[in-house]
Formats: structure tokens, sequence, C-alpha cells
């Protein structure tokens, strides 16, 4: 399994509905996160590897109701922090 994450803009008043929609209705979901700023949500979805991420994110996701725009982040390697700073 490989992780994505994908910013989600919502039209105006629906990110609360296409968060929902998200976690009732996509199995890669991991995780899915209200934020701040030029995007509503952050979601963490995990697919298989010889699945197509385009293809992915739209069908899944652009066709929700309520999804204005997304915004795809391919990540390399997956870094951990021993617990304190040093």
């Amino acid at each position: 399994m490989r992780p994505i994450f994908v910013m989600v803009k919502c039209e105006m008043g629906q990110a609360y509905r296409v968060a929902r929609m998200a976690v009732d209705s996509i199995p890669e979901l991991s995780e899915l996160h209200s934020t701040s700023g030029q995007y509503d949500l952050l979601a963490k979805f995990y697919l298989e590897p010889d699945q197509d991420t385009g293809l992915f994110v739209t069908e899944k996701l652009q066709t929700l109701p309520g999804v204005k725009d997304t915004y795809t982040l391919i990540t390399f390697n997956a870094f951990s922090g021993g617990g304190g700073r040093g």
C-alpha cells in the first residue's frame, strides 16, 4: 500500500457534507482533517501499488457532490520522530 495526500476545496458550506460522504464511501481513506486556508480538507489515502492515482482521484473524490477542486501530493519517504527534540 502506498499513501497519497489530497487537499480538497469544497463549495461554500459543503466541507462537512463532503467529509461525511468521503468517510462513508471511500474505503481507501485513512485520515481526513479539516484545514484552514485555501483548501478545506486534507485526506490521506492508501492505494494498491498498481492503482492509478489520477483515476482514483478523478473517479472517487472529484465526483463527490460539493467538491470544487483537489490538489494531490505524492510522497516518497515517511519519517518518524524519536519522541523529543535534541
